[in-house]
């Protein structure tokens, strides 16, 4: 048995926004209301980052259209005592999204740990 950090990547809609960062901010709040809502407090919720296609460089994940936006959330959750990777990813997905009905989610990333003082390093 093995704990695991799982993060994932959400697409979150926003309407009725004009603004990314207003569209970052409703996406954030929305989704750590909904996670709340269920005592899902443990879940980290921060806006993902896209590389620009031209430099490189990262820049917040949400582009805005019509007064809609699409932001990419990304959210952590600590997975403990999991049989394997696969396994940690099934249970944070299942966790998270049952909170987060219809909202797509997909593993971004997996970390194996043995203590908390591992993860702080990263």
């Amino acid at each position: 048995m093995s704990n695991y950090l799982v993060v994932m990547e959400a697409a979150w809609l926003v309407r009725d926004v004009e603004a990314v960062d207003d569209a970052i901010g409703v996406a954030v709040s929305e989704a750590g209301k909904r996670l709340n809502e269920q005592d899902m407090d443990y879940v980290e919720v921060d806006v993902g980052a896209t590389g620009c296609p031209a430099c490189g460089e990262p820049f917040d994940s949400a582009f805005i259209a019509a007064d809609t936006a699409l932001v990419g959330l990304v959210l952590e959750m600590k997975v403990f005592n999991a049989d394997s990777q696969e396994h940690a990813q099934r249970i944070a997905k299942s966790e998270v999204g049952g909170a987060l009905r219809d909202v797509p989610l997909s593993v971004v990333e997996t970390i194996e740990y043995e203590n908390e003082d591992e993860l702080d390093g990263e």
